[in-house]
């Protein structure tokens, strides 16, 4: 039967702490290990019967392992990562360290405690500009960026210890998670909790650039089984499987669905990012493998954030206070 212990890094985050929700609800034989640095997540997000340890993942190796000692985790999901993809370049070493050495440690222990399955969500930021903006797992991925190189040199460790060590993974590549508990206090990710922040503080609704990228935009609750499944399947031992939305839409639509739902439209367009222009996955293997389906529009997903949003406590924007690197930030995020 196992141990039943499954262990969530990242797990006051927007996508650890709504799968520590579901699991509760539909497996509740299961104790589920909570670990985050509450560095971008709140401890408000945590379920009540989560155990909850206040851990940084790369300066605390030994507390890690020794919960790992105690709790002997039969799954882990890895979620912990600091996701501020177009700040990366101008955080380099921090991006690393909360990225590749983060995920490093884990995967340690892992291997010394012979886990069922790590589950490690990476991103498409791996792809780059992909194929015509066209995203397929089969592609190599060839990333614009730190964060995508940190995420790629993540999926590599991973897949070296699976070979050397025997440790069995499966690796999610989700895209643009938005919904309930998500940081809109972030001003640096998630362009959608960055306009209802906002909104609610009375500022102008940023768009870098003319607003023509087009992104899929995923509501974390239709991704919630499906992770669970990435677990468990034995078809998903050992995969790549992008997970999330299918529908393609401009920045710009998207903006104009938030303008038509609150009615705010004063909206600012800034200069442009180094970015990738059409971030467009493929989903069949997720359809295939672990049952995913599309059900949340984008317009049903923003009336149900923004209605969470709107009763949140007014909580202090993170603002780095100083960055690695000056040359050639953008004039948006200039002191």
């Amino acid at each position: 039967m196992g141990n039943k212990t499954v262990l969530i890094t990242g797990v006051a985050g927007l996508i650890g702490s709504r799968l520590s929700d579901w699991i509760i609800q539909n497996y509740p034989e299961y104790k589920i290990i909570g670990l985050d640095d509450l560095s971008g997540g709140y401890f408000e997000n945590i379920h009540e019967d989560v155990i909850f340890y206040n851990l940084n993942l790369v300066s605390n190796p030994i507390k890690l392992s020794e919960i790992f000692d105690k709790h002997k985790p039969e799954y882990v999901f890895h979620f912990a990562a600091y996701a501020a993809e177009g700040l990366s370049p101008f955080i380099r070493t921090y991006n690393y360290d909360n990225n590749l050495r983060a995920t490093a440690s884990v995967v340690n222990e892992c291997i010394r405690y012979n886990v069922k399955r790590l589950v490690f969500t990476s991103t498409l930021a791996v792809y780059g500009h992909g194929y015509g903006g066209f995203f397929d797992e089969n592609q190599i991925p060839k990333p614009i960026d730190p964060y995508g190189v940190a995420k790629y040199g993540c999926e590599m460790d991973i897949q070296i210890a699976g070979e050397q060590h025997d440790l069995d993974w499966c690796i999610i590549r989700p895209h643009n998670v938005y919904g309930i508990k998500q940081n809109i206090w972030d001003k640096y990710r998630n362009v959608l909790g960055i306009w209802m922040y906002q909104i609610l503080n009375n500022e102008s609704m940023s768009i870098f650039g003319d607003g023509s990228q087009t992104r899929a935009f995923s509501y974390i609750d239709d991704s919630l089984e499906p992770l669970w499944r990435s677990a468990i399947l034995p078809e998903a031992s050992k995969q790549i499987i992008n997970l999330g939305g299918i529908e393609e839409y401009s920045i710009k639509e998207a903006n104009d669905i938030l303008v038509e739902m609150t009615g705010y439209s004063d909206v600012k367009y800034m200069e442009s990012r180094h970015e990738v222009k059409h971030s467009i996955p493929t989903w069949k293997k997720s359809e295939d493998i672990l049952g995913f389906e599309h059900r949340t529009s984008l317009k049903e997903g923003l009336i149900k954030m923004w209605d969470w949003a709107k009763i949140q406590p007014k909580r202090e924007r993170f603002v780095w206070p100083s960055y690695e690197l000056d040359n050639g930030i953008y004039k948006f995020w200039k002191k």
